[in-house]
């Protein structure tokens, strides 16, 4: 028995690692203060070998040389009428579980010692301590007799507990005392309050019974003793805690509170940590320090001083510290050398940094707020703003908003969005909606700017009103949505206020620079369609855009109007004509984003969406879209009845799947000539300018060889021709009298008949991009936008895995690794991306790389996820 009981204190720790994992977490952690030659209070472990296997009277002899030890560095006397040494035990299983067992302190109170213990700490108080080691003691009881089946008994234990807790706290009388110790005759031995040391004895065989019969023991739980120090002996004395830092900007201060002169500080208010007397200030800086530094982490650290001497208490992990304060921690340890740059990579979880990369709510803002939890979420973050059900009655609110300046906060709210709804995310603080789920419309768009996305299915709208379980909300009402990326998202009722981030000092800069000392075999590119965007995603260290989705450029509300013209055109020359308006525009797009990415390539998808998402959608876009074609020529005369009918003439059943992408190439070629025209002129504009461009051509949703040949080389057949797209750079270099600029021309594979004719396709595309949402949709059958409504029960049954538009599905993944294998055999050095917020996912990064590809492309606020997630790929490889 004797080898089974190890001591420690400042001068002496624990070393053998055998032994350490037979004490337990908690009396590791005490242990860790020790190692540190740190002034931990002094005790020792009977360790899990023996713990459970402990008997009434067997303990004793083995710890009085061990409490002989512990008298000597506390200089006081256990069982002493004088200065008693007070004990306390601690059950301290190998891992954190979520039951717990009660405090067992102030072993050594004895009818004896209790006089002298009130002498240090007063009458009031020594009995209250009395009290509450008994009801300790009682609670372990309780749990015996409630494993044996004994709930007659149970019952008389839980009543003398309900006497206790009536006295806890309060004054407590002789009477009182008396009353306790006839109560518990029969249950506590009759020595228990005449000898501290049979009181030890027998309260340690209980705990040690406990362990025996209680299943959640499995055999690795250790019982720790060790002295018991008070905060409450007088003006030298004091209880507190601290971090060892900031733990929300991670400011490099001891962040906590003192309590002077009291020893539990529960409902008590402190007194700031950086208060406490300069000295012990120093003291306990120092600790701060040197903890830090040992764990490599924030530590929350407690410690009494009593008597003007200081004792550490314990110290553990910090599971509320914020994303900013781990970084700058680690930053610190990092440029101290305390740590290497794999070390520092692989401590923080990629998808941690969307913490501080949006805003997170002001907790205390919320109180008294209505709170609804549960959703899925799109985009994480957290957003403030009066709700809109529609783009228009946003966009109408944001005027009158900025006209009166009123507050510019809104989240709109509606079933679902369309690529129509683009300007209003953009505008709005965040997207609440019901119908799909991460890879929705509203989601993925919400990523694409920073924004917030709530998918709430049960959220039912009627009229000018929508229900969400028992709360009905009215149009303009304000709501607070908190999205985390774990846990449950939540929507608050009422206008909370929000923490924002700080991107210069949260040292996520610092990180980027690191991660990509890492990341020079793969990269992360930014899909982007603005200039600020790329400038945001640049500074984020996107190696380039992947995706420059161009049919949101047209969406503007200058620029709308002029497309739908464009339209509904009935021939040729009046497309022609709108078509130029549109390229001016377009060029002014193109030429600021190659700008902002000098040097680095830029993925330019030619128009993809479907013609209809760009025509009037309910009545007030309809009059605006008639008011402005009466401005027109041509059009003077021109009724809402007659759009109304051109509307209907492009309505398609399945539009997903109907005619778009390079399918408008074939039909109306000038529009992908306009864009390249557009493009080239920006791109030459820049070589004169001596700005170095990389663009790429990317053609969506091909199907076979001869579409993308069509495109890219154009074909002549009847006296009808379709001019190729490198016909139109040449045309366009000609004119311009300019030198070449290199260039590619590739593809989006996202049908599975592109991923099988890879080879073929490969030929004619110099690059791939997997489009994995509708290669997801159309290989598996599967709607982004509708998945979510039985997912659910798919889930349960374990049906499938996972998210499909979240984590790539097997077939999927076979589908890349087959278009990859083929695209390579016929093009060795064709370059390959994958682009959409899957390339975001530590697992589906792992398996692009592991597939061959060469880069991902997700939104701004992804890049630095994949950008770490890809550098931690590179550091286990």
């Amino acid at each position: 028995m004797k080898n089974n009981i190890h001591f420690f204190c400042k001068e002496e720790f624990i070393r053998n690692s055998s032994i350490l994992e037979k004490i337990g977490l908690r009396i590791r952690e005490a242990n860790n203060f020790a190692e540190l030659n740190l002034p931990v209070i002094p005790g020792f472990a009977i360790d899990s070998d023996v713990a459970s296997s402990i008997e009434n009277g067997q303990i004793i002899k083995y710890i009085k040389p061990f409490i002989s030890k512990v008298e000597n560095k506390m200089g006081k006397k256990y069982n002493a009428e004088t200065k008693p040494l007070t004990l306390k035990i601690v059950i301290s299983p190998n891992l954190i579980i979520t039951s717990s067992y009660p405090a067992l302190h102030n072993f050594g109170l004895t009818k004896k010692t209790l006089q002298g213990f009130s002498k240090m700490v007063g009458n009031e108080f020594s009995n209250n301590e009395l009290f509450f080691m008994v009801k300790g003691l009682l609670i372990i009881e309780d749990k015996i007799l409630k494993i044996e089946g004994k709930e007659k008994e149970s019952a008389k234990i839980n009543s003398i507990v309900d006497f206790i807790n009536g006295k806890i706290n309060k004054s407590v009388n002789e009477k009182d005392l008396e009353k306790l110790y006839e109560l518990v005759k029969g249950i506590l031995p009759d020595s228990f309050f005449e000898d501290a040391y049979e009181q030890l004895d027998y309260a340690i065989s209980r705990v040690s019974y406990l362990l025996k019969i209680d299943e959640m023991n499995d055999n690795d739980t250790a019982i720790g003793v060790s002295a018991m120090v008070y905060g409450n002996t007088g003006n030298t004395s004091c209880s507190g805690s601290f971090y060892t830092r900031n733990i929300i900007n991670g400011d490099k201060v001891l962040f906590g509170e003192y309590f002077q002169n009291t020893f539990d500080f529960t409902g008590v208010k402190g007194k700031d940590i950086t208060k406490i007397d300069k000295s012990n200030f120093a003291k306990l800086d120092k600790i701060a320090r040197t903890v830090e530094d040992h764990f490599k982490d924030i530590r929350h650290i407690r410690f009494t001083i009593e008597n003007s001497k200081l004792w550490l208490v314990d110290q553990r992990d910090v599971l509320n510290k914020s994303v900013k304060s781990e970084i700058i921690t680690l930053l610190d340890l990092h440029e101290r050398k305390l740590v290497d740059d794999k070390y520092f990579l692989n401590a923080i979880k990629p998808e941690q940094l969307n913490e501080i990369l949006h805003p997170i709510i002001d907790i205390t803002s919320t109180k008294g707020f209505k709170k609804l939890v549960g959703g899925i979420t799109g985009a994480p973050g957290a957003a403030i703003g009066r709700i809109f059900f529609t783009t228009e009655a946003l966009l109408d609110a944001n005027k009158v908003a900025m006209q009166q300046g009123l507050d510019t906060n809104f989240i709109l709210c509606m079933k679902a969005t369309f690529a129509e709804d683009v300007k209003a995310i953009e505008i709005a603080t965040g997207v609440l909606s019901s119908e799909g789920g991460y890879a929705a419309h509203a989601s993925v768009v919400a990523r694409q700017y920073g924004k917030v996305s709530l998918v709430k299915p049960e959220m039912k709208f009627k009229g000018n009103k929508i229900t969400i379980d028992d709360v009905t909300l009215t149009e303009g009402d304000y709501v607070t949505l908190n999205v985390p990326h774990y846990g449950s998202p939540e929507i608050y009722i009422g206008k909370s206020t929000l923490i924002e981030p700080d991107f210069a000092s949260s040292g996520i800069e610092k990180l980027i620079q690191i991660a990509k000392k890492y990341n020079k075999e793969f990269h992360v590119r930014v899909n982007a369609d603005n200039p600020r965007d790329c400038s945001l995603a640049k500074k984020f260290g996107a190696e380039g855009v992947g995706l420059c989705r161009t049919e949101h450029m047209f969406f503007n509300e200058k620029r709308i109007n002029v497309f739908r013209e464009m339209i509904l055109s009935d021939n040729k020359e009046k497309r022609a004509k709108s078509l130029l308006r549109l390229k001016n525009m377009q060029k002014d797009d193109f030429y600021k984003i190659l700008k902002i990415m000098e040097g680095k390539e830029v993925t330019i998808r030619l128009l993809d969406a479907p013609l209809h998402e760009f025509l009037p959608h309910n009545a007030k876009e309809m009059d605006d879209f008639l008011k402005y074609l009466k401005t027109q020529k041509g059009y003077q005369k021109i009724t809402q009845k007659e759009i109304a009918l051109l509307c209907d003439g492009l309505s398609e059943f399945n539009p997903m799947l109907g005619h778009r992408g390079c399918r408008i190439a074939i039909s109306y070629p000038e529009i992908y000539e306009m864009q390249v025209t557009a493009l080239f002129e920006s791109v030459y504009s820049l070589q004169k300018e001596g700005v170095k461009v990389n663009p790429e051509i990317m053609i969506p949703i091909i199907m076979n060889t001869e579409e993308l040949k069509t495109i890219v080389y154009g074909k002549k057949i009847e006296g009808t021709a379709i001019k190729g797209l490198t016909e139109v750079e040449l045309q366009v270099r000609e004119s311009l009298k300019a030198k070449p600029v290199e260039y590619k021309i590739g593809t989006m594979i996202e049908l599975p008949a592109a991923a099988l004719g890879a080879g073929d396709i490969a030929r004619y595309a110099e690059f791939f991009s997997f489009g994995t949402n509708d290669l997801t949709q159309t290989t598996l059958g599967l709607s982004r936008d509708d998945f979510n409504n039985f997912m659910p029960d798919y889930t349960q049954f374990d049906i499938i895995p996972a998210n499909p538009f979240e984590i790539l599905d097997p077939n999927v993944q076979e589908l890349v690794r087959t278009a990859v294998r083929r695209g390579k055999m016929t093009r060795p050095d064709i370059v390959m991306g994958l682009c959409g917020e899957q390339g975001a996912v530590p697992v589906n990064i792992e398996f692009c790389i592991g597939a061959g590809l060469n880069y991902v492309s997700c939104s701004t606020y992804s890049v630095p996820i994949a950008t770490l997630a890809v550098a931690q790929y590179f550091i286990k490889e």
